[in-house]
């Protein structure tokens, strides 16, 4: 079979065409990259270098596996097989490349390398079906979120081209067929150059931005950027916010998660990390297209984030687009409140700090007061278990378990104030510093070993973004004592139940089992939601929204969705919560949803002192 460069078309060496070609392809390649490395390095710096062998594990198995698109297993599958089959020709491509350019080099082409060509051909069949599997799914039953762009269809189409045309080549070569050889093979160069060309022009970038958004990864899930005056033009974001433009893939996971996306509000995670994409595709533009409906209606739940195949960030995009808003004073009225109450009596209800621990008042024993005697355990209670009459059985049934436990332990009284969590999503970083500098100083007049909270919000700041605190959520205390019997069920929990995982317990903190030991250790039957662990769904509380008002013209909200969920389970009439915003939220939604009677909205605590406490009666701890 001729080599194909050493021929002449049209009286030109082949390798000469062939190095028009490939300076060409390469130059809009890098001039378009180098455009967008020179933004990226005008942006605001971010520290995304620190534990290389971390990032590098963690690059190796998302990259390489991706594990993150199994979520839904065809097209995880074919997702896999077509990026195996993209990895095995780029490399035959550049080998013929290498060979082609310099003729004089004494290595074969691919193609004439046995397993090499073994592994083109058979690459290349399972990445047309593969193919085959994508556009099905995309033009025939397209999920939502997932879009039928024609930049799509062409980059199927130059994928499968490069495809077919190596195959046919490979085909054509044991057969000698010398034309056909020849045509499929330039078809195939010409189709790669042209890819790699338009690639960096396309919305599909992200097939090489990926692996570097992998690698550039939050470690950690405070998910909080650092304290800014906040963002809405190119050079106020960071340049690790705005990579998360490029490397999208557009995939509508984090639509289909996003708990404000699928009851009909106006934030979109994708369409928001495409806005991200738009400023930095076009520069010169004013600031970015984000309305103050979208940027307010996130829940901070994680759910995006989790389920990110590139490990996108767009709880910091936001974020720092709401610190915007509130340097501009564009607050939404009920959030404008409860920070105003927040900043004069350090807690969202407005209440005097002398009436937080008022709920104690209900108890047979006095709480010791940490700031004044040591104690083993200091109970961080938390603003809604403190102040909402609605939680004052779960919040005492909490205490009488610690003390039936014989557990030393005691709050902080007025010394507490509310730990931030939500006030620095909500964009107020100058508040949650001021209320975590506040808590600090009691927390160091304070004398414990360990600090618990019953509220997941709390536990998040204090255990991930305060200083170096050893923090407790209430379920792996409880499950701990159970474990060395310093807790013994003596009246099982009958009937079914079902769990609910608070956002900020869960995909925050990976605390998913001991909730489910605790149950069954009562002696509940536990029937998991089909949305469970890290794919629960949010109650719409988390990052301020609680003290939001309602978007009218809403399909539904995330709480009614919950219950509702929770509802449609046979023979399960109790849903069970660990966190008080979520007893809260979905209590309301049994009234909105008419499921009062039908269903139960119950704290984890107080069904354990039902079964600690022979003498408990039906969640009246008074």
């Amino acid at each position: 079979m001729p080599d194909p460069v050493l021929r002449a078309y049209f009286g030109v060496p082949g390798y000469l065409i062939l190095w028009l070609f490939a300076v060409s392809s390469f130059a809009l390649f890098g001039w378009k990259v180098s455009l967008y490395i020179r933004l990226l390095r005008a942006a605001r710096s971010e520290k995304r270098w620190d534990r290389p062998l971390e990032r590098l594990r963690l690059t190796l198995k998302h990259v390489l596996w991706q594990p993150r698109l199994f979520q839904e297993p065809a097209i995880g599958l074919a997702h896999l097989i077509i990026f195996w089959s993209f990895v095995v020709y780029a490399t035959g491509f550049f080998w013929s490349l290498v060979r082609g350019l310099i003729p004089v080099l004494p290595i074969p082409y691919p193609d004439e390398v046995g397993w090499m060509a073994w592994a083109l051909a058979a690459m290349g069949v399972a990445g047309l079906a593969g193919i085959v599997v994508a556009a099905v799914r995309r033009y025939l039953f397209t999920p939502k979120g997932l879009e039928r762009s024609s930049d799509a269809t062409l980059i199927l189409s130059l994928i499968a081209g490069l495809l077919i045309t190596c195959v046919l080549a490979l085909w054509a070569k044991t057969q000698g067929a010398e034309e056909l050889y020849l045509v499929m093979w330039w078809a195939h160069m010409a189709i790669v150059l042209g890819f790699l060309a338009y690639l960096p022009y396309s919305k599909h970038l992200h097939l090489l931005a990926s692996p570097f958004g992998v690698f550039f990864a939050a470690l950690d899930k405070s998910g909080m950027p650092a304290a800014s005056e906040g963002a809405s033009l190119l050079q106020d974001f960071t340049w690790r916010q705005l990579f998360s433009g490029l490397a999208c893939a557009e995939c509508g996971r984090c639509e289909r998660v996003c708990p404000a996306a699928v009851s009909g509000y106006a934030l979109s995670p994708k369409k928001l990390t495409h806005a991200v994409k738009e400023l930095i595709r076009d520069p010169h533009g004013a600031e970015i297209a984000v309305s103050p409906e979208e940027i307010w209606a996130c829940t901070t739940c994680y759910a995006c984030m989790e389920h990110c195949p590139v490990f996108n960030e767009q709880i910091p995009l936001l974020v720092e687009m709401r610190r915007k808003l509130v340097t501009a004073g564009d607050i939404e009225a009920g959030l404008q409140d409860a920070l105003t109450k927040l900043t004069r009596y350090g807690n969202s209800f407005g209440q005097s700090p002398r009436n937080r621990a008022k709920w104690t008042q209900g108890l047979p024993f006095k709480i010791k007061d940490a700031r004044k005697e040591a104690v083993e355990y200091l109970w961080f209670v938390g603003d809604y278990a403190s102040f909402d009459p609605r939680l004052e059985n779960s919040t005492r049934a909490t205490a009488r378990i610690l003390q039936q436990a014989g557990l030393d332990f005691g709050i902080l009284y007025e010394g507490e104030q509310n730990s931030g969590n939500d006030i620095r999503r909500s964009g107020e970083e100058g508040l949650y510093e001021m209320l975590k500098d506040k808590n600090l100083k009691a927390l160091q007049r304070a004398k414990y070993e360990t600090i618990v909270t019953t509220d997941p919000h709390t536990y998040q700041a204090l255990k991930n973004e305060y200083d170096s605190l050893k923090v407790l959520h209430v379920a792996e205390l409880i499950h701990q004592l159970i474990g060395e019997g310093k807790i013994k069920p003596e009246r099982p929990i009958e009937g079914a139940v079902t769990y609910h995982d608070p956002c900020y317990l869960g995909r925050y903190n990976g605390i998913y089992q001991a909730p489910r030991e605790i149950l069954r250790a009562i002696g509940a039957t536990l029937v998991e939601m089909p949305r469970n662990r890290a794919d629960a769904f949010c109650c719409g509380a988390g990052g301020g929204r609680i003290w939001m008002e309602d978007v009218p013209g809403i399909k539904e909200r995330p709480a009614e969705s919950r219950v509702r969920e929770a509802a449609s389970l046979a023979g399960v009439a109790t849903l069970v919560v660990n966190c008080p915003k979520d007893l809260v939220m979905f209590q309301d939604a049994l009234k909105t949803t008419g499921l009062e009677g039908k269903l139960a909205v119950r704290d984890e605590m107080e069904l354990v002192y039902e079964a600690v406490c022979p003498s408990a009666e039906g969640g009246s701890h008074g």
